[in-house]
């Protein structure tokens, strides 16, 4: 893009430490021809254009979220049928968004800057016909007041007709961050309709059925002045009240996601345009009529199609995939988030942890690739990652460089090279893999004295030092006490796992991209880190913890041998059935728990803790009534309470498990192989995948002493059943079946 625009801001005087209205900017123009007409926007904050009186459509929140410092897209419409042959006017609002609004879980604002700017450049038949520029003007007068994203956003409707009007000021941002989107726009998707509801208290409720990021609109009659108030939460306490309780408390104080509305005469339609929210609920205070159908709710999330879809013979866990799809869809937005309340953060953990699952629920693969790309711009010249991205904190954050997290970096691109057999991500990523990697191994230097009876040889390989999360989150933990040992005592298990792990996966790259002599450094470290991870965690090939993630992690991560995994996944089957059918894992090995039960032997352990229905479960937060993933096992008390996030992904990581164990597809570097391992405790199960290669679905059923197989291929493909009979089929459907005990 050749841009001769300028970057112009509608306000005259810098307040950072105020909320301020938003800012509108309007520029008449004439034009002869309408066509080919490209409108090429961006801006600091959050911006929506309108031609003669239209919005124009395309894309939401834009410019989205991004590490502005280094990186903003530009977008791209398509204006022809929004412009007349003759004179036109364009408005531009702008709103503060993530550049300069509330950011976090600390609620930091002006992250990237205490400026709202635009840069617009309009252009008919490739020549430049109108700029941003000092002949625009510009207003803090119109209907949309304060606005963030954490907050909420007021909004006058008498004062839709803008007054007020002066000049601009024209800023110096340059253009050397800017690049045309090239992943999904966020768009509207699904509408919910609300239920006018009474609350235990007597405040008027509207629910919408369904906990879901976006926001609400309405159409009312109204008369001047008349205010409408709306507050978005995700679920009601253990009195049936509305609540916002469990996002909005002493560190999330101003997560207050309000909408604050005053009417015009007559007919008033509206929804937010700056700012979205996480809600089932919304708290309504009015004194106008209403019945609950003038309300409906709006889904946001990236422009992703579903390709994955599951049902069993368990309806519980047939709502486990649905609320993990949702929690899905509520924190894919431009990039994946952990939360669409207190944080609309890009956790890395997160990341990582869903991608698998991620992968079999909806086409994400752009909007992965362009969160790495993020991720990188974090990168400190020494190699360390922010664990979440985008940042604009200028200095390194509490846990930044944590293992498994930031970890995310290497993971995330090889996973993807696997599922689509598309390298792409590791060649945009490598270098900054790689820095990465070495930063992790060079903060190894020092060990601390309590672990220098380790081999001398191992000590630089064994990963003590750095703050981390760790096991996150774990059931029975007290969080302070465990976070106060990490920080006394570094968490070596996790880190010095996943420093082989990551040097495993970058060795493989390396490999691939030719860089032989990397490829040999990696495998090199990747051993030595291992050998360090067993010397002191590991002894004669057996795992001695109560802690489950202490067997899931080194089996997941390739550190024991084949003959040790077994062993010690039988161990780990033992203590679940000790403790009752429940987990204990956290954050981090909970993801593959059930994976690595199944791969070596324990399967009925797995099913088990699927179906386990008491809290720490999955399918607890199911019977509470729960309609995407909490973000804590006890998110929902026994009492009702809540706690917590109730839109967290991280926990319905389970579903991968049901697609590439339960129902066996796997899909790795182009070749498909089915492998299911079926259970009398689902009676049936059926998964169908819209994959990069075509439509694969496996399906199984129970029958008297058969079990029935169904199986549907795209290519040449390798079907394994569970007797151990293994078959090269080619593309079309194959029926099996099979005689059990």
């Amino acid at each position: 893009m050749n841009w001769t625009a300028k970057w112009i801001n509608p306000e005259l005087t810098v307040t950072p430490d105020e909320r301020k209205r938003a800012g509108y900017l309007r520029r008449v123009f004439t034009v002869d021809t309408t066509r080919p007409a490209k409108l090429c926007v961006t801006a600091h904050g959050i911006y929506d254009v309108y031609i003669n009186g239209v919005r124009v459509d395309g894309y939401l929140l834009a410019p989205g979220i991004s590490q502005y410092n280094k990186r903003l897209a530009y977008q791209v419409y398509d204006v022809c049928d929004y412009l007349n042959a003759g004179e036109n006017e364009i408005i531009i609002t702008l709103g503060d968004g993530w550049y300069r609004g509330s950011m976090g879980n600390d609620m930091t604002v002006n992250t990237f800057g205490t400026d709202i700017a635009l840069l617009c450049q309009l252009e008919i038949d490739g020549k430049t016909i109108l700029i941003s520029d000092e002949n625009w003007e510009a207003s803090q007068n119109g209907a949309l007041g304060l606005n963030d994203m954490m907050k909420g956003e007021e909004y006058d409707a008498g004062k839709e007709t803008v007054t007020d009007w002066h000049s601009v000021t024209v800023e110096n941002f340059g253009f050397e961050n800017l690049f045309e989107q090239d992943y999904p726009p966020i768009k509207a998707h699904e509408t919910f309709k609300a239920e006018l509801i009474t609350a235990a208290n007597g405040d008027s409720l509207l629910d919408f059925g369904q906990n879901f990021a976006g926001y609400v609109e309405f159409e009312v009659n109204a008369k001047a002045g008349q205010q409408i108030l709306l507050q978005h939460g995700e679920t009601l306490d253990a009195d049936g009240n509305f609540t916002v309780s469990n996002f909005q408390n002493p560190r999330h104080p101003h997560c207050e996601q309000k909408i604050v509305y005053i009417c015009k005469d007559g007919a008033n339609r509206y929804h937010p345009t700056k700012c979205y929210f996480g809600f089932r609920y919304v708290k309504i205070e009015t004194d106008i009529e209403i019945t609950g159908t003038e309300f409906t709710g709006i889904a946001i999330y990236s422009d992703m199609p579903q390709v994955g879809s599951f049902t069993c013979g368990n309806e519980s866990v047939n709502k486990l995939f649905h609320n993990t799809l949702w929690s899905m869809k509520s924190n894919f937005l431009d990039i994946p988030t952990d939360c669409p309340t207190r944080e609309k953060h890009g956790f890395s953990g997160d990341c990582q942890i869903f991608i698998d699952t991620a992968m079999f629920l909806m086409d994400c693969f752009s909007v992965y690739r362009k969160w790495l790309l993020e991720e990188q711009s974090t990168q400190y010249s020494n190699g360390l990652l922010k664990q979440v991205a985008p940042d604009g904190r200028k200095e390194p954050h509490f846990c930044d460089g944590a293992a498994g997290w930031c970890d995310a970096v290497e993971i995330v691109p090889y996973k993807l090279w696997r599922r689509y057999n598309d390298d792409g991500a590791i060649r945009e990523n490598y270098d900054c893999i790689t820095k990465w990697l070495n930063f992790y191994l060079d903060r190894n230097k020092t060990t601390r004295d309590e672990y220098k009876w380790l081999p001398e040889n191992l000590q630089p390989y064994f990963a003590d030092q750095g703050l981390h999360w760790g096991e996150w989150l774990e059931p029975g933990t007290d969080v302070m006490a465990y976070m106060t040992n990490i920080g006394m005592h570094g968490e070596p298990e996790v880190a010095t796992a996943y420093l082989s792990y990551g040097y495993g996966l970058a060795a493989e790259m390396a490999k691939h991209l030719g860089k032989t002599d990397d490829a040999e450094f990696f495998g090199n470290a990747a051993e030595k880190t291992k050998l360090a991870y067993r010397a002191a965690f590991v002894t004669d090939g057996i795992i001695e913890s109560e802690r489950q993630c202490r067997y899931v992690r080194p089996i997941a991560l390739n550190l024991l041998a084949e003959d040790e995994k077994r062993a010690n996944a039988a161990i780990l089957a033992r203590k679940i059935s000790e403790n009752g059918y429940k987990l204990n894992t956290g954050f981090l090995s909970t993801s593959e728990l059930c994976r690595v039960l199944t791969d070596y032997g324990q399967a009925e352990t797995a099913y088990r803790l699927l179906l386990q229905t008491d809290m720490p479960g999955w399918l607890y937060s199911v019977e509470k009534g729960a309609t995407t993933i909490p973000e804590q096992w006890d998110g929902i008390g026994m009492d009702g309470t809540p706690s917590g996030s109730h839109n967290h992904y991280a926990y319905g990581a389970i579903v991968g498990w049901l697609f590439d164990r339960v129902c066996g597809i796997r899909l790795e570097w182009g070749r498909v192989h089915i492998k299911p391992y079926p259970h009398r405790l689902l009676r049936h199960a059926k998964a169908n995948y819209k994959s990069p290669l075509g439509e694969i679905s496996s399906a199984w059923k129970y029958d008297g002493n058969k079990v029935k197989f169904e199986f549907s291929v795209p290519q040449n493909a390798k079907i394994t059943l569970p007797n151990g009979e293994s078959y090269d089929v080619t593309a079309g459907r194959h029926k099996y079946q099979i005689n059990i005990t």
